[in-house]
C-alpha cells in the first residue's frame, strides 16, 4: 500500500496522532506525515503510506496558505490562545489600520522561529525547552509571503486573514509581528491550512469518514482514497529513461545528459524519473559528475522498506 492520503485534521488532536489512526485503519506500519498542525490548528495534513513517507522532505517544502484568527491586544507566550497570557492592550486600531498594515506583510522577510516549534537545538526541541522555562537564541529564517488578505472583522479584537507562505514560514509569528507593527501585541485564536503544495482543503477526507469507510470495506477504504505518490511533485519536469538507462539510475548511477539525448535541464533542478515502463520511481536530480552534467536518483519510490 503506497501512496498520499489527504487528511483534514479537526482541532484537539496532534499530527502524530492522526498518523497512528491512519496506521490502525490501513493495516499498514509505514505511516508519516508531511507538514505538522499543532493541535489547535486544523486542516489539511498529508499522510504519507509505503513509500510514499520518503517524500516528506520534498512534501514539507511546499508552498501552504492559511486562515488565520488573529486576535488584537494580547500577547502570550506560545503565541496563540492555548498560551499564557503575558500582556494586553486596550489600544485596539480601527479595521483599516488592522486592514492596511496586515495586507502590508507580503514579500521576503526574516523570521525568527518562536520558542514553541518542533525545531531541534542541541537534540532537545524548543517547545520543551520552553516549558522548561529555558529561551535560547535562534537564527532568522528567510521566508515569502505570497499573499496576505483581510477576510473578515468578527469583532473589535478578532480578525481573520488569510496567507499564502513559503515553507518555514509560522503563522503564529506573523501574527505576532502584524501586532506588534500595530502596537497593540496580538495572538492567534485559530489556524486552518487550506493548502499544502497539490493538497487542499476541497479534496480532504476527515478521520470519521475514513473510520465510517474502513467499518464497511476495512483496510481498502485507505487504500481506495491513495493519491498517487507523484502528484506531489507535478510542478517537476519529466524524464523518462530507456530500460538501459533507468536500471543503471535504478543501482545509483548518474545518467549523463549527452547519453539521453542532452534533454534542456539546468544543474541543481529536481526532476521527476520514469523508466521505460512509464513507472515513476525516483526524484533525480540534475549536478554535474567527473564527465559532466548527469541526473541522479536521489529519492526512490520503487521500493518499500518495511
Amino acid at each position: 500500500m503506497n501512496g498520499i492520503i489527504n487528511i483534514y485534521k479537526p482541532k484537539g488532536i496532534t499530527s502524530h496522532d492522526v498518523v497512528y489512526k491512519i496506521r490502525k485503519l490501513s493495516g499498514t506500519k509505514r505511516v508519516g506525515h508531511a507538514g505538522t498542525l499543532d493541535p489547535m490548528a486544523t486542516g489539511v495534513l498529508p499522510v504519507l503510506v509505503g513509500n510514499a513517507c520518503a517524500a516528506q522532505d520534498y512534501i514539507m517544502e511546499h508552498d501552504k496558505t492559511y486562515v488565520a484568527g488573529i486576535r488584537f491586544g494580547i500577547i502570550t507566550d506560545t503565541g496563540d490562545i492555548t498560551g499564557e497570557t503575558l500582556e494586553t492592550h486596550d489600544n485596539i486600531p480601527d479595521y483599516e489600520a488592522i486592514k492596511s498594515v496586515g495586507e502590508s506583510f507580503v514579500g521576503e522577510m526574516k523570521q525568527v522561529p518562536p520558542m514553541y516549534s518542533a525545531i531541534k537545538i542541541g537534540g532537545k526541541k524548543l517547545y520543551e525547552l520552553a516549558r522548561e522555562g529555558i529561551t535560547v537564541e535562534r537564527e532568522e529564517r528567510d521566508i515569502t509571503v505570497y499573499s496576505s488578505r483581510l477576510l473578515e472583522k468578527i469583532n473589535d479584537t478578532d480578525y481573520l486573514f488569510e496567507f499564502s507562505v513559503s515553507k518555514g514560514t509560522y503563522i503564529r509569528t506573523l501574527g505576532e509581528d502584524i501586532g506588534t507593527r500595530l502596537g497593540c501585541g496580538a495572538t492567534l485564536f485559530s489556524l486552518e491550512r487550506t493548502v499544502c503544495g497539490e493538497f487542499n482543503k476541497t479534496n480532504s477526507h476527515t478521520i470519521e469518514e475514513l473510520q465510517k469507510l474502513s467499518e464497511e470495506k476495512g483496510s481498502e477504504a485507505v487504500e481506495n482514497l491513495l493519491l498517487p505518490t507523484e502528484l506531489s511533485f507535478s510542478h517537476l519536469k519529466v524524464l523518462k529513461l530507456p530500460e538501459f538507462y533507468s536500471k543503471l539510475c535504478k543501482n545509483g548511477l548518474e545518467i549523463y545528459l549527452s547519453k539521453i539525448g542532452n534533454p534542456e535541464l539546468s544543474l541543481s533542478e529536481k526532476v521527476r524519473l520514469y523508466d521505460n515502463s512509464g513507472e515513476f520511481f525516483a526524484i533525480g536530480e540534475v549536478g554535474e559528475f567527473k564527465n559532466g552534467i548527469a541526473v541522479k536518483a536521489r529519492v526512490r519510490f520503487d521500493t518499500v522498506r518495511k
